[in-house]
């Protein structure tokens, strides 16, 4: 008798404990629902005739109202600026003058050109790899950095590496990517 009192009391338990824990979810998601309401706007009271219709005034207004976000103020401030490889004149210049050459790694965000181990057919036994980084958006000479290997090979095993600091090479490539560059520079003022 005992037993079967103890029993029916947990059943109750058990019971009451499942009602609690479903009035407990149905309130949980209830809140959330309304909260997803509210912050979708689903429960604020807007008129159509306070919306204005252009697109343009609208994203003015619900910025100004803290409702949204603009691109557009961050890139007229000038802190920072975002430009793509394409419209970059001095890397559009790099490339179109190394595309003779096969190229390791290409890198915008971080700056960066290197060439992989060139040779001609006239010194097999010679070959360069061209680096260029960037240092500057501007079309100035001190803007980028060309390093030049060059690379002797006396056998296939025994090769030494050398870097060409001062050389007609890196003179060259300097001028004629300034130049290139400038030339888009130009085409790109002349389009606007």
């Amino acid at each position: 008798m005992l037993s079967q009192f103890l029993f029916m009391i947990s059943l109750k338990l058990l019971k009451s404990t499942n009602f609690i824990m479903n009035i407990f979810l149905k309130i949980l998601l209830i809140t959330i629902i309304f909260s997803f309401l509210n912050n979708c706007g689903g429960l604020s009271k807007t008129k159509a005739k306070n919306v204005p219709t252009n697109a343009q005034e609208r994203a003015r207004k619900n910025v100004e109202e803290g409702r949204g976000a603009s691109i557009g103020n961050v890139f007229k401030r000038g802190s920072t600026s975002y430009e793509f490889s394409s419209s970059n004149p001095l890397w559009r210049a790099s490339l179109e003058i190394l595309d003779f050459i096969p190229l390791t790694t290409v890198d915008y965000s971080g700056g960066m050109i290197i060439s992989d181990w060139y040779s001609d057919n006239i010194n097999g036994s010679e070959s360069i790899k061209i680096s260029i980084r960037f240092l500057s958006n501007e079309i100035r000479s001190d803007s980028v950095k060309i390093i030049v290997h060059q690379k002797n090979c006396s056998s296939q095993k025994n090769c030494k590496v050398n870097i060409l600091n001062n050389s007609k090479i890196v003179d060259e490539l300097r001028s004629s990517i300034l130049r290139t560059a400038a030339i888009f520079e130009k085409e790109k003022k002349n389009k606007k």
